[in-house]
């Protein structure tokens, strides 16, 4: 288990930080195969100015848009900072918090 309790699940060889995320990916390729997303990549990585990074759980395209989704049990005081830089600083991509 880690800190925040979560249990490390692997899909596909794939290993998420939790049983969540891991069927949120699930969903997101049913998504992708019945075409309604497109492009679905896994920890998208965006810098900040300021020397830091937020490292988001899946990244895709939906409507023309892209979307960043980020997995959450519950929501830190870093991840609440991360995600107002986020959102400053790549004002056209969509975050998206999912629980």
């Amino acid at each position: 288990m880690t800190k925040y309790h979560a249990i490390p699940t692997v899909v596909d060889g794939i290993r998420f930080a939790s049983k969540a995320e891991a069927r949120r990916y699930q969903e997101l390729r049913l998504m992708q195969r019945a075409e309604k997303i497109g492009g679905l990549t896994l920890q998208p990585r965006f810098k900040f100015p300021m020397g830091f990074a937020y490292v988001g759980d899946f990244q895709y395209l939906q409507d023309g848009r892209v979307v960043v989704e980020d997995v959450k049990g519950f929501v830190t005081p870093v991840f609440r900072i991360k995600a107002a830089c986020f959102r400053h600083f790549y004002p056209k991509i969509e975050l998206r918090i999912v629980k």
